[in-house]
């Protein structure tokens, strides 16, 4: 895992400033620079690297080196070989042919994480893009220009081609781009920024394109919600197991730290330490004292079990591995952000040029697959818990659908579980491994692929489908604990019980719910909800 710090970042007059280099970019360093409306840079010292690739390159023009896609055709077309007075039209002639993406712009937070990565794997200095058009993607992005990117299309080998073609082409003036909030042609939007179109030569529409860039922007800011939706959910999950009164003593530290998990370890105590001031848990001791009192030398039932269910006394051993599982992604996530994604790469350091598959997306296809899988877990669990709210044979003596007020005449949450379990139901059925279905395409030239950015759209799929499985079960807990006596809730699950409050009332009476839970879901998505969670 890289530990260092990933930017450097310096205070100016007009806020942050970011360098990149290449090496330390971090998914949590780009959320911050998108939230912060942070203006990016690079040293002298990448300058420097980023010309040296260049004149290295051109080095090898002058010596007739062949080199695809610079003086060969690409794809099916690799045959082909292409003279040197064909160079800037071969470079337009590809981010045109590649732009073929459909359907809706994704937004605008993750064009910019895009372009952010892009800029970071040229800043290595092994592209052979001129500095020149270095720089005016660099200006393109501080200037606030959000180039129009459909969102399907792209196989992810070579890398997204079809997305970055969408920068390049309204960094070459044309297509269409976001300026000040208005969709305007390319050419417009440089043109009000005050920024000349980029003249392409050698490669270098292949260096604006060739990458992974935008799959691995879109990731890292769904890693970071998502690690930090984890973190709310074990105050959420303490809130319902208030609500549901469940036993405590199953998450005590001591027996965690006899089964060698460090995020199942961690779960448990962050539960222990925010229930053990609760008055709403039960003490297990207590409860065998009471079983002990209904002994006798024949079997006997009772209504006083000595363990909760599975989806109450599991959670560390499901949200642990959840969290292990979100920190390997971050981690491959990292070096795909600090690496060089483009075909082929003119480095400086080795006097030579390589052809390779660095463009090729299955690090971060399949790390997508993985977090679908854990979103999925986590609204596999969300959604035992709710019907265990619903069930008045569950829920430990609340009224059925928690309907305290008017049962059966009212019903109470009953319908908020109708959407929950077809929620819940839809990731599931979304969750089938987007990383192995690859076909074959260009003449069997890209003849397996990684599909990863249709990975990573269809985990965001599911990250929003869980919130809405989440939101609802925040609502049973909010509403249980009001039924219990919101007095004897712990100090922490008090703040996140009046948040929700805030938000949404005790429900006396049927109302449709969807206006509820889409507040609720807004509450999980704000960033100053995060930062009370991350303060608990």
């Amino acid at each position: 895992m890289l530990k260092d710090s990933l930017i450097k970042i310096q205070h100016t007059a007009t806020g942050n400033k970011i360098f990149l280099n290449g090496e330390t970019l971090t998914p949590k360093d780009i959320q911050l620079a998108i939230q912060n409306n942070s203006q990016i840079s690079i040293s002298e010292e990448i300058e420097d690297k980023i010309e040296a690739s260049a004149q290295l390159l051109k080095k090898f023009i002058d010596k007739n080196r062949i080199i695809y896609g610079v003086n060969t055709s690409m794809g099916g077309f690799v045959n082909w070989l292409i003279p040197g007075k064909y160079a800037n039209k071969m470079q337009e002639n590809l981010i045109s042919a590649v732009a073929t993406n459909v359907g809706a712009f994704l937004n605008d937070d993750i064009v910019k994480a895009s372009i952010i990565v892009r800029l970071n794997s040229l800043a290595k200095g092994v592209s052979a893009i001129s500095l020149e058009n270095f720089n005016k993607l660099l200006e393109i992005y501080n200037a606030g220009i959000i180039p129009c990117i459909p969102c399907k299309g792209s196989l992810g080998a070579s890398g997204d081609l079809g997305p970055l073609a969408c920068i390049a082409l309204v960094a070459t003036g044309k297509w269409k781009a976001k300026y000040n909030g208005e969709i305007v042609s390319g050419a417009k939007a440089l043109e009000k920024a005050g920024i000349e179109p980029m003249l392409l030569s050698y490669k270098e529409g292949l260096s604006l394109i060739n990458g992974t860039s935008v799959m691995t922007g879109f990731a890292s800011l769904l890693i970071e919600k998502s690690m930090e939706l984890i973190k709310a959910y074990e105050l959420i999950s303490c809130l319902s197991f208030e609500g549901l009164s469940v036993k405590i003593k199953p998450f005590h530290p001591t027996v965690h730290k006899q089964k060698r998990h460090p995020g199942q370890l961690e779960t448990a105590t962050t539960i222990w330490n925010i229930l053990k001031n609760s008055k709403m848990v039960v003490d297990e001791d207590q409860i065998e004292k009471e079983l002990q009192k209904h002994q006798t030398d024949k079997p006997s039932s009772t209504t006083l079990p000595i363990e909760d269910a599975y989806s109450i006394r599991c959670t560390p051993h499901i949200i642990g591995p959840i969290k292990e599982n979100l920190e390997s992604i971050r981690n491959t996530i990292t070096r795909e952000i600090n690496s060089a994604s483009d075909n082929p790469l003119i480095i400086p350091e080795a006097n030579d040029f390589f052809h390779n598959g660095h463009f090729h997306g299955q690090y971060i296809s399949m790390a997508m697959d993985q977090l679908s899988i854990s979103l999925t877990t986590l609204s596999n669990l969300s959604d035992r818990r709710i019907d265990r709210f619903m069930d008045k044979n569950n829920n430990n003596n609340l009224p059925p659908f928690l309907c305290a007020e008017n049962p059966g005449l009212r019903l109470g949450l009953m319908g908020g579980q109708f959407m929950s379990t077809s929620v819940n139901a839809e990731n599931r059925s979304l969750c089938s491994p987007i990383s192995i279905q690859t076909l074959t395409s260009t003449g069997d030239f890209q003849d397996i692929v990684s599909l990863g950015l249709l990975a990573t759209r269809r985990a965001q799929e599911i990250y929003n489908n869980t919130l809405y499985v989440i939101s609802f079960e925040l609502l049973c807990a909010a509403q249980a604990a009001d039924i219990r006596g919101k007095n004897k809730l712990s100090p922490s699950t008090k703040k996140l019980f009046s948040l929700v409050r805030e938000e949404v009332p005790y429900l006396s009476q049927d109302n449709f719910l969807t206006d509820y839970l889409e507040k609720i879901k807004e509450l999980l998505e704000n960033r100053a909800f995060s930062n009370i969670i991350h303060k608990l």
